[in-house]
């Protein structure tokens, strides 16, 4: 049998495009002729793209959580508080515009860090607010004058009963 291009190009007969050469079919080299037999790209598809990650996310609420569990230490509820703001904001906003995955981790996160946050910061007000206040001034002034461990005692005992504890 012959092809329609030529007599010297046979055609193969399982083949249900025409074989070889045709235009938009692959020749031995791997290419398809084009027009004019000028080699044409292969079709394909683009590249399933891997999955990113969202690392900021992941950071902001483990952050978030020990903020909220270390609140009452200032390291804890401020600083990490913090960090797990700033991440998960960061986070947040890549779900968002970028596509990567885990956005509700991220504002979870984020909400995390505001309330270890808020809780740290009352906990160092209170903290300062107690070591500023005139009783506890008067009981450190007594500890310092205090020579003996019973002067000491004896200061406790004092506090405590101004302070009704």
């Amino acid at each position: 049998m012959t092809s329609p291009s030529g007599p010297s190009e046979s055609r193969d007969p399982s083949d249900p495009a025409g074989g070889p050469g045709r235009p938009g079919q692959w020749d031995s080299a791997g290419a398809s002729g084009g027009p004019h037999g000028v080699p044409q790209a292969p079709p394909y598809a683009d590249p399933p793209r891997p999955a990113r990650g969202n690392g900021l996310a992941v950071a902001a609420l483990v952050l978030g959580i020990a903020a909220v569990v270390l609140f009452w230490t200032v390291f804890g509820g401020i600083v990490l508080g913090l960090v797990a703001i700033v991440l998960g904001a960061l986070g947040a906003r890549r779900a968002r515009t970028d596509g990567a995955p885990r956005r509700g981790m991220a504002v979870t996160g984020l909400v995390l860090g505001v309330l270890g946050l808020i809780a740290g910061g009352l906990i160092l007000a209170l903290g300062v607010s107690f070591l500023n206040s005139d009783s506890f001034k008067s009981y450190s002034d007594c500890v310092k004058h205090a020579h003996s461990s019973s002067d000491r005692r004896q200061c406790a005992d004092d506090f405590s009963h101004r302070t009704g504890h």
